[in-house]
Parts: C-alpha cells; structure tokens; sequence
C-alpha cells in the first residue's frame, strides 16, 4: 500500500517536471510568427482563397438571396478581413510552436525545398482531395452493392418498405 503511494507521488512530480519543462519554452513573437506567414504567402493564399470563396457563394446565395447582387459577395475576404483572420492564427500558432520551432520553420519555408513545398501544396492537395473523392464514391457505391446483396437495400438503394418481406439477394452471375 505505502509502495503504490510512493509509485504515485514519483509519477505526479514526473509529470509536473515534463509540464515544466515545456512551460518554460519560450513562446515566439508576434513578429516571428507573422514572418512565418509572409515566408508561407498566407495573404496570398488567402487571397486566392478569397477569390473562390466569393464565387462560391456568389452561386449559393443567388438562390438564397436573388435581392442581393451576386457581385457583392466577391468581397467576402477583402485586405482588412486577411489581416484579421492572421491577427487570430498569431496566438494559434504561438500556442502551438515555440520560438525554436518558429525559427525552424523559418529556415525550412526559406529554403528552396521549403518554396517548392509552398508552391506545389495547392496542386498537390487540390490532386489529394480529387483522389479522396473518387475513392470515396467508389467506396460508397461498394458499400451500397453489399447492403443490396445482403436485401438491406432494394435495387433502388433504399430500405425495403416496413412490413414487406425483405428482398432476396440478386442471382449470382458466376
């Protein structure tokens, strides 16, 4: 019994220690990490992102609102709301990375691979997301044939209506 309290305290005071330890980091600067930003191109990504936000929503809100010209929603990300939404990424990333990791960052963004890193992401996640898209219809249209095969699902990928015996599964065609 007086072991386990012992094995206890020893495990508190080791965590406090390893608490500690990561406390005292030091925590980066405004300044670093809004450097951190402009070697990442993050208005510029904003701004791209801007640009597909407003067609977005020119398109959805049209139907919504057709009082409201779609041009008006071109304007949902402007310099002023970039600059507010990197004010509120700072303390995310000061949470986050210490000063070392910052400075790390830093040298790896400068760096020519870093560059590359930034200007092939957009293509690269745009491929990935594509990717995942297909995978996941594929991926759905598998899972709706064996639910339809098991007569969970009729042929026309709904549940059979309540109370009517369930379907039989399709013959097989090997």
């Amino acid at each position: 019994m007086v072991m386990r309290k012992w094995a206890g305290f020893a495990a508190a005071v080791l965590l406090a220690c390893g608490t500690t330890g990561q406390a005292l980091a030091a925590q980066p600067t405004d300044q670093q990490v809004r450097q951190l930003f402009e070697v990442m191109h993050l208005s510029q990504a904003f701004g791209q992102m801007a640009a597909q936000i407003g067609e977005s929503l020119s398109k959805q809100m049209s139907t919504v609102l057709p009082c409201v010209p779609a041009s008006y929603w071109q304007n949902f990300l402007d310099a002023n709301s970039t600059e507010q939404i990197m004010a509120r990424m700072v303390p995310i990333y000061q949470n986050h990375f210490t000063a070392e990791d910052v400075a790390g960052l830093l040298r790896f963004y400068q760096s020519p691979l870093g560059q590359k890193v930034i200007a092939q992401m957009p293509v690269t996640m745009a491929e990935a997301m594509h990717g995942g898209q297909e995978w996941g219809r594929e991926r759905g249209m598998q899972m709706m044939s064996e639910l339809q095969l098991k007569g969970t699902l009729n042929a026309q990928g709904r549940c059979p209506a309540v109370g009517s015996p369930p379907a039989p599964p399709p013959a097989s065609r090997h």
